[in-house]
Protein backbone atom coordinates (compact mmCIF):
# COMPACT_ATOMS: atom_id res chain seq x y z
CA UNK A 1 0.00 0.00 0.00
CA UNK A 2 1.40 3.38 -0.95
CA UNK A 3 0.91 6.00 1.74
CA UNK A 4 3.55 8.56 0.78
CA UNK A 5 2.05 11.92 -0.14
CA UNK A 6 3.06 13.73 -3.31
CA UNK A 7 5.60 16.43 -2.64
CA UNK A 8 3.93 19.82 -2.23
CA UNK A 9 4.15 21.79 -5.46
CA UNK A 10 5.81 25.15 -5.43
CA UNK A 11 3.42 28.06 -6.01
CA UNK A 12 4.88 29.02 -9.37
CA UNK A 13 4.71 25.43 -10.63
CA UNK A 14 1.09 25.18 -9.52
CA UNK A 15 0.19 28.35 -11.39
CA UNK A 16 1.65 27.03 -14.64
CA UNK A 17 0.03 23.60 -14.35
CA UNK A 18 -3.46 25.04 -13.97
CA UNK A 19 -3.37 26.66 -17.39
CA UNK A 20 -1.03 24.49 -19.46
CA UNK A 21 -3.79 22.55 -21.27
CA UNK A 22 -6.10 25.44 -22.11
CA UNK A 23 -6.86 26.24 -25.72
CA UNK A 24 -8.99 29.34 -25.25
CA UNK A 25 -6.50 31.87 -23.90
CA UNK A 26 -9.22 34.48 -23.39
CA UNK A 27 -10.73 32.27 -20.66
CA UNK A 28 -7.44 31.76 -18.82
CA UNK A 29 -7.94 32.74 -15.18
CA UNK A 30 -5.49 34.76 -13.11
CA UNK A 31 -4.87 32.49 -10.12
CA UNK A 32 -2.45 33.80 -7.52
CA UNK A 33 -1.28 31.41 -4.77
CA UNK A 34 -1.24 32.73 -1.22
CA UNK A 35 2.21 33.73 -0.03
CA UNK A 36 3.54 31.92 3.00
CA UNK A 37 1.20 28.92 2.75
CA UNK A 38 1.29 25.66 0.81
CA UNK A 39 -2.44 25.91 0.09
CA UNK A 40 -4.89 28.64 -0.88
CA UNK A 41 -5.17 31.05 -3.82
CA UNK A 42 -6.97 34.19 -4.97
CA UNK A 43 -8.73 34.11 -8.35
CA UNK A 44 -8.67 37.59 -9.86
CA UNK A 45 -10.73 39.50 -12.41
CA UNK A 46 -13.71 37.21 -12.78
CA UNK A 47 -17.45 37.78 -12.45
CA UNK A 48 -18.92 34.51 -11.19
CA UNK A 49 -22.39 35.48 -12.42
CA UNK A 50 -20.97 35.09 -15.94
CA UNK A 51 -19.02 31.90 -15.34
CA UNK A 52 -18.30 29.85 -18.47
CA UNK A 53 -17.80 26.10 -18.69
CA UNK A 54 -14.14 26.58 -19.48
CA UNK A 55 -13.65 28.86 -16.49
CA UNK A 56 -15.37 26.40 -14.17
CA UNK A 57 -13.08 23.62 -15.36
CA UNK A 58 -10.11 25.76 -14.37
CA UNK A 59 -11.70 26.58 -11.01
CA UNK A 60 -12.41 22.93 -10.34
CA UNK A 61 -8.81 21.92 -11.03
CA UNK A 62 -7.52 24.88 -9.01
CA UNK A 63 -9.76 24.02 -6.06
CA UNK A 64 -8.41 20.48 -5.81
CA UNK A 65 -4.87 21.84 -6.19
CA UNK A 66 -5.04 24.78 -3.77
CA UNK A 67 -7.92 23.56 -1.52
CA UNK A 68 -9.34 27.05 -0.88
CA UNK A 69 -10.06 29.77 -3.43
CA UNK A 70 -11.11 33.38 -2.82
CA UNK A 71 -12.93 35.51 -5.37
CA UNK A 72 -13.11 39.19 -4.41
CA UNK A 73 -15.78 41.75 -5.34
CA UNK A 74 -18.64 39.37 -6.18
CA UNK A 75 -21.24 42.12 -5.72
CA UNK A 76 -24.10 40.61 -7.71
CA UNK A 77 -23.82 36.96 -6.75
CA UNK A 78 -27.26 35.64 -5.80
CA UNK A 79 -28.10 32.56 -3.72
CA UNK A 80 -29.22 30.87 -6.92
CA UNK A 81 -25.80 31.40 -8.52
CA UNK A 82 -24.07 30.24 -5.34
CA UNK A 83 -26.06 27.01 -5.39
CA UNK A 84 -25.34 26.42 -9.08
CA UNK A 85 -21.59 26.88 -8.58
CA UNK A 86 -21.62 24.52 -5.60
CA UNK A 87 -23.76 22.05 -7.52
CA UNK A 88 -21.30 21.88 -10.43
CA UNK A 89 -18.74 20.18 -8.18
CA UNK A 90 -21.18 17.29 -7.65
CA UNK A 91 -24.03 17.45 -10.19
CA UNK A 92 -25.61 14.19 -8.99
CA UNK A 93 -26.79 15.74 -5.72
CA UNK A 94 -28.95 18.68 -4.71
CA UNK A 95 -29.56 18.04 -0.99
CA UNK A 96 -28.12 20.37 1.64
CA UNK A 97 -25.18 18.78 3.46
CA UNK A 98 -27.13 18.12 6.66
CA UNK A 99 -30.37 17.19 4.90
CA UNK A 100 -33.83 18.50 5.66
CA UNK A 101 -33.62 17.15 9.21
CA UNK A 102 -31.16 19.89 10.21
CA UNK A 103 -34.04 22.25 10.83
CA UNK A 104 -35.96 19.70 12.90
CA UNK A 105 -33.32 18.65 15.41
CA UNK A 106 -33.59 21.46 17.91
CA UNK A 107 -31.25 19.75 20.39
CA UNK A 108 -28.44 19.59 17.82
CA UNK A 109 -25.51 21.91 18.52
CA UNK A 110 -25.90 23.14 14.93
CA UNK A 111 -29.53 24.19 15.24
CA UNK A 112 -29.00 27.80 16.41
CA UNK A 113 -26.64 28.51 13.52
CA UNK A 114 -28.86 27.38 10.62
CA UNK A 115 -31.42 29.60 8.87
CA UNK A 116 -32.50 28.16 5.53
CA UNK A 117 -33.24 30.59 2.71
CA UNK A 118 -36.81 30.16 1.55
CA UNK A 119 -35.89 30.82 -2.08
CA UNK A 120 -32.93 28.41 -2.24
CA UNK A 121 -33.16 25.80 0.56
CA UNK A 122 -29.64 24.52 -0.05
CA UNK A 123 -28.26 27.91 1.05
CA UNK A 124 -28.07 28.85 4.72
CA UNK A 125 -28.06 32.32 6.24
CA UNK A 126 -25.34 32.53 8.91
CA UNK A 127 -23.66 35.37 10.74
CA UNK A 128 -24.36 37.66 13.68
CA UNK A 129 -27.04 40.17 14.62
CA UNK A 130 -30.60 40.92 13.56
CA UNK A 131 -31.46 40.46 9.88
CA UNK A 132 -34.86 41.32 8.42
CA UNK A 133 -36.61 40.61 5.10
CA UNK A 134 -33.78 38.55 3.67
CA UNK A 135 -34.62 36.26 0.73
CA UNK A 136 -37.91 35.13 2.22
CA UNK A 137 -36.77 35.19 5.85
CA UNK A 138 -38.88 37.78 7.64
CA UNK A 139 -36.60 38.06 10.65
CA UNK A 140 -33.59 36.13 11.95
CA UNK A 141 -31.51 36.62 15.07
CA UNK A 142 -28.12 35.35 13.96
CA UNK A 143 -25.51 34.16 16.43
CA UNK A 144 -21.83 33.91 15.64
CA UNK A 145 -20.73 30.71 17.42
CA UNK A 146 -18.90 31.57 20.63
CA UNK A 147 -16.38 29.21 22.23
CA UNK A 148 -17.99 29.86 25.63
CA UNK A 149 -20.96 27.72 24.60
CA UNK A 150 -18.79 24.76 23.56
CA UNK A 151 -15.51 24.78 25.49
CA UNK A 152 -15.29 23.33 28.99
CA UNK A 153 -12.87 25.97 30.24
CA UNK A 154 -13.51 29.27 28.41
CA UNK A 155 -11.25 32.30 28.53
CA UNK A 156 -12.04 34.88 31.21
CA UNK A 157 -14.46 37.71 30.50
CA UNK A 158 -11.62 40.15 31.19
CA UNK A 159 -9.41 38.55 28.55
CA UNK A 160 -12.29 38.46 26.10
CA UNK A 161 -12.90 42.18 26.65
CA UNK A 162 -9.24 42.74 25.82
CA UNK A 163 -9.61 41.00 22.46
CA UNK A 164 -8.61 37.43 23.27
CA UNK A 165 -10.39 34.62 21.41
CA UNK A 166 -10.09 30.95 20.41
CA UNK A 167 -10.80 28.49 17.67
CA UNK A 168 -14.44 27.51 18.20
CA UNK A 169 -14.47 23.98 16.75
CA UNK A 170 -12.19 22.43 14.14
CA UNK A 171 -14.39 20.42 11.80
CA UNK A 172 -15.39 19.34 8.35
CA UNK A 173 -18.84 20.30 7.07
CA UNK A 174 -20.72 17.02 7.23
CA UNK A 175 -23.78 15.43 8.82
CA UNK A 176 -21.71 12.28 9.47
CA UNK A 177 -24.93 10.30 9.71
CA UNK A 178 -26.94 9.13 6.69
CA UNK A 179 -25.44 11.77 4.35
CA UNK A 180 -22.01 11.75 2.70
CA UNK A 181 -19.58 14.60 3.45
CA UNK A 182 -19.89 17.43 0.90
CA UNK A 183 -17.12 17.86 -1.65
CA UNK A 184 -16.99 21.64 -1.28
CA UNK A 185 -18.45 24.41 0.79
CA UNK A 186 -19.04 27.91 -0.59
CA UNK A 187 -19.28 31.05 1.52
CA UNK A 188 -20.47 34.46 0.31
CA UNK A 189 -19.73 37.43 2.57
CA UNK A 190 -22.54 39.98 2.20
CA UNK A 191 -21.98 42.19 5.24
CA UNK A 192 -18.73 42.11 7.20
CA UNK A 193 -18.16 44.20 10.35
CA UNK A 194 -14.67 45.61 10.70
CA UNK A 195 -12.64 45.84 13.88
CA UNK A 196 -9.19 45.39 15.39
CA UNK A 197 -7.38 42.09 15.20
CA UNK A 198 -7.88 39.65 18.04
CA UNK A 199 -5.37 37.48 19.87
CA UNK A 200 -6.17 33.81 19.39
CA UNK A 201 -4.81 31.63 22.18
CA UNK A 202 -4.54 27.86 21.92
CA UNK A 203 -4.45 27.47 25.73
CA UNK A 204 -3.27 23.87 25.36
CA UNK A 205 0.02 24.15 27.21
CA UNK A 206 2.11 24.99 24.14
CA UNK A 207 1.97 28.78 24.40
CA UNK A 208 0.85 28.91 20.77
CA UNK A 209 -1.11 31.96 19.68
CA UNK A 210 -2.05 33.89 16.55
CA UNK A 211 -3.09 37.46 15.78
CA UNK A 212 -6.19 37.03 13.63
CA UNK A 213 -8.65 39.27 11.75
CA UNK A 214 -12.00 39.82 13.46
CA UNK A 215 -14.36 36.96 12.62
CA UNK A 216 -11.84 35.05 10.55
CA UNK A 217 -12.39 31.54 9.24
CA UNK A 218 -9.31 29.44 10.00
CA UNK A 219 -8.20 26.64 7.67
CA UNK A 220 -5.72 23.80 8.19
CA UNK A 221 -4.58 21.25 5.63
CA UNK A 222 -5.37 17.57 6.01
CA UNK A 223 -2.55 16.88 3.54
CA UNK A 224 -0.05 18.58 5.83
CA UNK A 225 -1.42 16.62 8.80
CA UNK A 226 -0.72 13.39 6.93
CA UNK A 227 2.75 14.52 5.84
CA UNK A 228 3.67 15.30 9.45
CA UNK A 229 2.93 11.77 10.68
CA UNK A 230 5.76 9.36 11.36
CA UNK A 231 6.22 6.63 8.76
CA UNK A 232 4.79 4.13 11.25
CA UNK A 233 1.72 6.25 11.89
CA UNK A 234 1.22 6.79 8.16
CA UNK A 235 0.98 3.04 7.66
CA UNK A 236 -1.52 2.66 10.50
CA UNK A 237 -3.56 5.66 9.33
CA UNK A 238 -3.82 4.14 5.85
CA UNK A 239 -5.53 1.08 7.37
CA UNK A 240 -7.79 3.04 9.73
CA UNK A 241 -11.48 3.78 9.38
CA UNK A 242 -13.48 6.12 11.61
CA UNK A 243 -16.96 5.24 12.82
CA UNK A 244 -19.03 8.26 13.81
CA UNK A 245 -21.78 8.56 16.39
CA UNK A 246 -25.39 8.26 15.19
CA UNK A 247 -26.85 11.79 15.18
CA UNK A 248 -23.41 13.03 16.25
CA UNK A 249 -24.34 16.67 16.87
CA UNK A 250 -27.07 15.59 19.25
CA UNK A 251 -24.85 12.95 20.87
CA UNK A 252 -22.21 15.57 21.80
CA UNK A 253 -24.65 18.38 22.60
CA UNK A 254 -23.80 18.28 26.32
CA UNK A 255 -20.11 17.39 25.97
CA UNK A 256 -17.40 20.03 26.03
CA UNK A 257 -14.41 20.79 23.85
CA UNK A 258 -10.71 21.18 24.44
CA UNK A 259 -9.40 24.77 24.59
CA UNK A 260 -7.93 24.67 21.06
CA UNK A 261 -11.21 23.36 19.60
CA UNK A 262 -9.57 20.27 18.12
CA UNK A 263 -11.44 17.62 20.09
CA UNK A 264 -13.50 16.82 23.15
CA UNK A 265 -13.02 16.08 26.81
CA UNK A 266 -14.27 12.63 27.77
CA UNK A 267 -16.35 13.45 30.83
CA UNK A 268 -19.19 11.01 30.18
CA UNK A 269 -21.53 13.75 28.93
CA UNK A 270 -22.36 12.19 25.55
CA UNK A 271 -26.05 11.47 25.14
CA UNK A 272 -26.77 7.70 25.40
CA UNK A 273 -28.00 6.09 22.20
CA UNK A 274 -31.29 5.20 23.90
CA UNK A 275 -32.04 8.91 24.26
CA UNK A 276 -31.26 9.86 20.66
CA UNK A 277 -33.92 10.38 17.99
CA UNK A 278 -34.69 7.23 16.06
CA UNK A 279 -31.62 5.93 14.25
CA UNK A 280 -30.45 2.85 12.38
CA UNK A 281 -27.11 1.12 11.97
CA UNK A 282 -27.23 1.31 8.19
CA UNK A 283 -27.11 5.12 8.35
CA UNK A 284 -24.13 5.26 10.71
CA UNK A 285 -21.10 6.57 8.80
CA UNK A 286 -17.79 4.73 8.77
CA UNK A 287 -15.23 6.55 6.63
CA UNK A 288 -11.52 6.14 5.86
CA UNK A 289 -9.18 8.24 7.96
CA UNK A 290 -7.26 9.23 4.82
CA UNK A 291 -9.10 10.75 1.84
CA UNK A 292 -7.59 10.79 -1.65
CA UNK A 293 -7.58 14.00 -3.69
CA UNK A 294 -9.32 13.35 -7.04
CA UNK A 295 -6.82 15.47 -9.02
CA UNK A 296 -3.44 15.19 -7.27
CA UNK A 297 -3.87 11.77 -5.67
CA UNK A 298 -2.51 13.18 -2.41
CA UNK A 299 -3.83 11.81 0.89
CA UNK A 300 -5.47 14.06 3.49
CA UNK A 301 -5.90 13.05 7.11
CA UNK A 302 -9.54 14.04 7.20
CA UNK A 303 -11.60 13.47 10.33
CA UNK A 304 -14.14 15.31 12.49
CA UNK A 305 -12.64 14.28 15.81
CA UNK A 306 -15.43 15.77 17.93
CA UNK A 307 -17.92 13.32 16.42
CA UNK A 308 -15.82 10.16 16.18
CA UNK A 309 -16.93 7.16 18.23
CA UNK A 310 -14.65 4.27 17.19
CA UNK A 311 -11.53 3.49 15.18
CA UNK A 312 -11.35 0.34 13.07
CA UNK A 313 -7.85 -0.72 12.00
CA UNK A 314 -7.67 -3.34 9.26
CA UNK A 315 -4.78 -5.73 9.89
CA UNK A 316 -2.68 -7.55 7.30
CA UNK A 317 -4.08 -10.93 8.39
CA UNK A 318 -7.65 -9.89 7.53
CA UNK A 319 -8.71 -9.16 11.10
CA UNK A 320 -9.86 -5.77 12.36
CA UNK A 321 -8.74 -4.11 15.57
CA UNK A 322 -11.59 -2.05 17.05
CA UNK A 323 -10.75 0.81 19.41
CA UNK A 324 -13.97 1.76 21.19
CA UNK A 325 -12.56 3.37 24.32
CA UNK A 326 -13.72 6.93 23.60
CA UNK A 327 -10.89 8.59 25.49
CA UNK A 328 -8.35 6.52 23.53
CA UNK A 329 -10.05 7.28 20.22
CA UNK A 330 -9.86 10.99 20.97
CA UNK A 331 -6.25 10.77 22.15
CA UNK A 332 -5.13 9.05 18.95
CA UNK A 333 -6.91 11.49 16.65
CA UNK A 334 -5.68 14.49 18.63
CA UNK A 335 -2.07 13.35 18.38
CA UNK A 336 -2.50 12.85 14.64
CA UNK A 337 -4.07 16.27 14.03
CA UNK A 338 -2.48 18.65 16.54
CA UNK A 339 0.83 19.20 14.66
CA UNK A 340 -1.18 20.34 11.63
CA UNK A 341 -2.75 23.31 13.42
CA UNK A 342 0.56 24.87 14.48
CA UNK A 343 0.27 28.66 14.03
CA UNK A 344 2.49 28.80 10.94
CA UNK A 345 0.30 26.20 9.20
CA UNK A 346 -3.10 27.86 9.78
CA UNK A 347 -4.51 30.22 7.15
CA UNK A 348 -6.89 32.79 8.65
CA UNK A 349 -8.98 34.45 5.96
CA UNK A 350 -9.48 38.20 6.33
CA UNK A 351 -13.07 38.58 5.16
CA UNK A 352 -14.18 41.56 3.09
CA UNK A 353 -17.70 42.31 1.89
CA UNK A 354 -18.46 40.51 -1.40
CA UNK A 355 -15.79 37.85 -0.91
CA UNK A 356 -16.81 34.48 -2.30
CA UNK A 357 -14.79 31.53 -1.00
CA UNK A 358 -14.83 27.92 -2.15
CA UNK A 359 -13.00 25.38 -0.04
CA UNK A 360 -12.32 21.68 -0.50
CA UNK A 361 -14.25 20.12 2.37
CA UNK A 362 -12.49 16.80 1.79
CA UNK A 363 -8.98 18.23 2.09
CA UNK A 364 -9.18 20.84 4.85
CA UNK A 365 -10.57 21.28 8.32
CA UNK A 366 -11.73 24.70 9.41
CA UNK A 367 -12.96 26.64 12.41
CA UNK A 368 -15.06 29.66 13.22
CA UNK A 369 -13.08 32.22 15.21
CA UNK A 370 -13.75 35.44 17.06
CA UNK A 371 -16.24 37.44 19.08
CA UNK A 372 -18.60 40.13 17.78
CA UNK A 373 -20.30 42.84 19.79
CA UNK A 374 -24.08 43.06 20.01
CA UNK A 375 -24.20 46.03 17.63
CA UNK A 376 -22.09 44.35 14.93
CA UNK A 377 -23.95 42.66 12.09
CA UNK A 378 -22.44 39.97 9.91
CA UNK A 379 -24.35 38.37 7.03
CA UNK A 380 -23.04 35.35 5.10
CA UNK A 381 -24.56 32.75 2.79
CA UNK A 382 -23.25 29.19 3.12
CA UNK A 383 -23.88 26.30 0.75
CA UNK A 384 -22.72 22.69 0.71
CA UNK A 385 -24.38 19.57 -0.67
CA UNK A 386 -24.43 16.04 0.73
CA UNK A 387 -22.18 14.24 -1.72
CA UNK A 388 -23.35 11.59 -4.15
CA UNK A 389 -20.30 9.46 -3.27
CA UNK A 390 -18.18 8.62 -0.26
CA UNK A 391 -14.57 9.84 0.05
CA UNK A 392 -12.02 7.53 -1.58
CA UNK A 393 -9.39 6.13 0.74
CA UNK A 394 -5.82 4.96 0.01
CA UNK A 395 -5.29 2.60 -2.92
CA UNK A 396 -3.61 -0.77 -2.55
Amino acid sequence: MSVSSTTTLQSAEKKVRLNDSLTNQQEKLDIEPLEGYDFGAVVKNIDLTKLTKGQFQQIEKALFTFQVLCFRNQHNLTPEVQFEITHQFDPATSTYGHGDEAQKQENSILHPDLHTLKTVPQVQLIGHGLVKNHYGIKEAHLRHPHHRTFHRDPISLKDEANGVTRFYRWHIDAALYHYNPPVVTTLHAIQVPQGPKQLLRYDDGTGDELHVPLGTTAFASGYKMFQLLSEKDKKVAARTRVQYFPHPYITISNAKALPNGLGMYTDGLELPKAKLPEWSEDKVKTLPLLWKNPVTGMLALQVHACCAEKLLIDNDDGTTTIIDDLSKVREILYNYQRPGIAPKLVYCHDWKADDFVIFHNRGLIHSVVGVFKDDQTRVFHQCNLAASHTPEGPSD
